[in-house]
C-alpha cells in the first residue's frame, strides 16, 4: 500500500493486475485499486474534482480530469474516510498513476492533496486462483 498525507488529508492507495480480465497479446492489461480518503483535519473538508497522470512502460502519458470520484464529490467529517474502487487499462503490462485531489474546507477554502505514486506491474497468478496478482509490494516506478 502506498500513502500520502498533505494537508491533514491521507490517501491510500493499493492496486492489482487483473489477470482475468487481461489479453496481453492484445496489449491489454487491465488494474484495479482502491484509493481510501481519510480527513484528519479539525474540519469538514469536501472533494471536488480529481486530477490523474497515467504513464506505461513507453513513457505516453495520459491526463484525466474530472469533478469528483466515481460521480461522486464526498464530505469528509474530521475522523471520516472514503473509499471506492476503480481501474485503468493500459496497452503495456506495466506503468504509473499519480494524482491530486482538490478538496474545499467547510470555510470555502480551496487546497490539493497528492495521491502517491503507485505502480501498474503485471504480476500474474500460477494455478488456481482468483486471477488476480498483486502488485503492492512493488517500489515505484521513477
Amino acid at each position: 500500500m502506498r500513502s500520502r498525507r498533505t494537508n491533514g488529508v491521507r490517501v491510500d492507495v493499493s492496486v492489482e493486475y487483473v489477470q482475468g480480465k487481461s489479453t496481453p497479446a492484445l496489449n491489454q492489461y487491465l488494474f484495479a485499486y482502491e484509493i481510501t480518503i481519510s480527513n484528519e483535519n479539525p474540519e469538514a473538508v469536501q472533494l471536488l474534482h480529481r486530477h490523474w497522470t497515467i504513464t506505461d512502460a513507453l513513457g505516453r502519458v495520459e491526463e484525466v480530469k474530472g469533478p469528483g470520484v466515481i460521480g461522486k464529490q464526498p464530505r469528509l467529517k474530521p475522523g471520516e474516510s472514503f473509499t471506492y474502487d476503480s481501474f485503468c487499462p493500459l496497452p503495456t503490462p506495466f506503468g504509473s498513476m499519480r494524482g491530486t485531489f482538490k478538496m474545499m474546507r467547510d470555510n470555502g477554502a480551496i487546497f490539493e492533496v497528492e495521491v502517491p505514486l503507485f505502480s501498474l506491474v503485471q504480476v500474474e497468478t500460477k494455478g488456481p486462483g482468483d486471477g488476480k496478482g498483486t502488485a503492492d509490494f512493488l517500489p515505484p516506478l521513477t
